[in-house]
This record gives C-alpha cells, structure tokens and sequence, in this order.
C-alpha cells in the first residue's frame, strides 16, 4: 500500500511512531505500508521508494532535515498519480471542512482510497464523499471520526447489519467525560477540573468545542447519517455542554448512586429522526454509566439484536493513530 499522509500534528505523528513499532506485526499479515508522502500546510517531503520513518522519529519529527519542499501538496501527489491511499488528518473545521473536505475530493476523484479522522468534511459532506468512492469503487475509511479508537463505526456497520437501529446512545467526548469523572470523585469544582484536564494535555487548545458539547454532536451526527441513512445537519441537533454544570449538580447526583454524563442521543419518534446532546443523569442500572475518565461508550438499540454497548477507546492520539491503522488494515 503506497500511502500519502497530509497533516503533521499530534495523530499524524503518532501514526508514524505506531507504524515503526508496528512494523514487524504487519509484515506477518503480509502488509507493507509505504509512506510516500508527508505534507504539512507550508509544504512536505517525497520519497517514491518510501519515507525512512525511524530517520523522521530521530530528526524529531522536523520535516525541513529531509529535502522540504514548498510546493508539495495534494496537487503533487495528483500529479505524480503514485499513491492508493491517503491519509487525512488536517485539523478539524466543522463550518467549511477545508483544507481536509478538499483534500479528500481531489483523492476520490483520482481514484484513491482515503482514511481520514477529520471530522468536519465526513460531518458536511459525507454522503457525497461516499457516492464519490463507491462511484469509483474505492475505500473511504472514518472510523477515526466518532470516537478515535472506539470502533463505534465498525459495530454499526458490520456487527449490527441487518438489523434497523432504534436509538444510538453516547458518551463520546474524552475530555468532558475526564472533568465530570473528576468533579464526581475528587468532589471539586468544574473549573478545577478543567483546569486538571488542561494541565495534563487532554484538554485540547480550544477546548470549547469539547465542553460545550459541538465535538459530540458532530460525532453522533456522522454516526446517524451512517448507520441511520438520514441526513441530519448541526442545526437540527439541540446542543447543551457541561460548562454550566455546578460541583453541588454532580454531587447531588452521586448521593443518589447517579451520574451525570455528556450524551450524545439519537432516536426515532414518530417516523423521524431526533437528536440531541446534553449532560444526563444515568442510574448504575445504565450501560453507560462505568464509562469515566478518558474513556467513551456508545449505546445501540436494535429492533433484532437486542442492546449493543462497547465501551473504552480512551482519549489521546496513539488510540488515534491506532484507529487510522485499524482503517488501513481493514481495507486490504
């Protein structure tokens, strides 16, 4: 597999150190991944026999050690038509999707197969993105996308065909989930928590996407319009965070044997399709209710199969860049 990696933060950088330490497990499964490309927004290096990956890890991952050049970009990679799959992982924009929605278009219509943990374009565009790949009969890999390394998508899709979906339920932010899990055990305020997530680098620079609950609708969003074949937008999600939440809120709850966690709920009601996300209080009896710290869970009610849970995937970018990985192999 000839791969092209466009992005270079935190996950792209981990899925270079995974493939590294990886790299004996998938020669056992017959895969040889070969990273061509590794393109940052002000440019990137090129190697056709393949990137030497332990060279860029020693180097500190400095790209402009090895040949940087200025004008590679996906119009490069277009060009040279060397590459079956790319690799998307520029930040997440969720009102225009650029760079990334650009990027993945420009891959699909040259016939090349995409593994992306960008949420904003799968969240705007997914439907045409996946017309566009079964068009031309390509892989288009998002797992990364509604929960890192949870594999919410993949149990949709495969471990629950066949079967109608009635609601999705889910604990899909690690960073809100980190700070109700600490005001609930240590007993301390939201923003002493907050602050705790931020110390220990799992709240992310802008953090306000992640506690005022957008990070979680835009994942139950992409869950719903996947597996629920609807075609729902932000605007029709009513969307409340944690921020508001008071130490005396989570504690009276905890007296109770309750806890409040960020939902994420899709259902059907009516013959439409409803949505929302906002703290809930859950009862022990809940199969979400042991998802803490970093940790996420999704909740699936089924008309056949019953109630599915899974629950773990912590928060950081290994589980990440293990999603993007999972992607890959599962493609070949």
């Amino acid at each position: 597999m000839d791969i092209g990696i466009i992005g270079f933060g935190g996950v792209a950088k981990s899925f270079i150190k995974l493939l590294i330490e990886k790299e004996e497990n998938l020669k056992k499964r017959g895969l040889n991944l070969k990273i061509k490309y590794i393109i940052k927004s002000d440019g990137g290096i090129y190697n056709n026999e393949g990137i030497n990956l332990k060279d860029i890890v020693k180097e500190n991952y400095n790209l402009k050690n090895f040949s940087f050049r200025e004008d590679i970009n996906i119009n490069t990679i277009i060009k040279n038509k060397d590459i079956d799959t790319l690799v998307e992982l520029t930040n997440t924009n969720i009102e225009t999707g650029e760079p990334g929605l650009t990027h993945i278009k420009l891959a699909l219509e040259n016939k090349i197969n995409v593994v992306t943990g960008n949420k904003g374009p799968i969240v705007l565009q997914y439907r045409y993105l996946k017309k566009l790949a079964d068009k031309n009969n390509l892989n288009l890999g998002i797992g990364c996308t509604t929960g890192g390394a949870l594999p919410s998508i993949n149990v949709g899709s495969f471990d629950i065909a066949g079967a109608d979906i009635l609601s999705i339920e889910g604990v899909l932010n690690g960073t809100s989930n980190f700070i109700l899990s600490k005001m609930y055990e240590e007993e301390i305020e939201y923003d002493d928590a907050l602050n705790d997530a931020i110390c220990l680098g799992i709240a992310e620079a802008d953090y306000r996407l992640d506690i005022e609950g957008f990070d979680t609708a835009v994942k139950i969003l992409i869950l719903t319009n996947v597996l629920m074949n609807s075609n729902l937008t932000l605007k029709d999600i009513e969307i409340e965070g944690i921020n508001n939440l008071k130490k005396e809120n989570v504690l009276d709850e905890k007296y109770k044997g309750n806890k409040i966690k960020l939902i994420g709920k899709v259902y059907r009601e009516n013959n439409k399709i409803k949505a929302y996300v906002k703290p809930e209080v859950l009862r022990y009896n809940h199969p979400l209710y042991f998802v803490d710290d970093k940790n996420k869970g999704v909740y699936y009610r089924t008309d056949t199969l019953g109630d599915i849970s899974i629950i773990g995937g912590a928060s950081g970018n290994i589980n990440a860049a293990a999603a993007i990985l999972r992607d890959l192999i599962n493609m070949t």
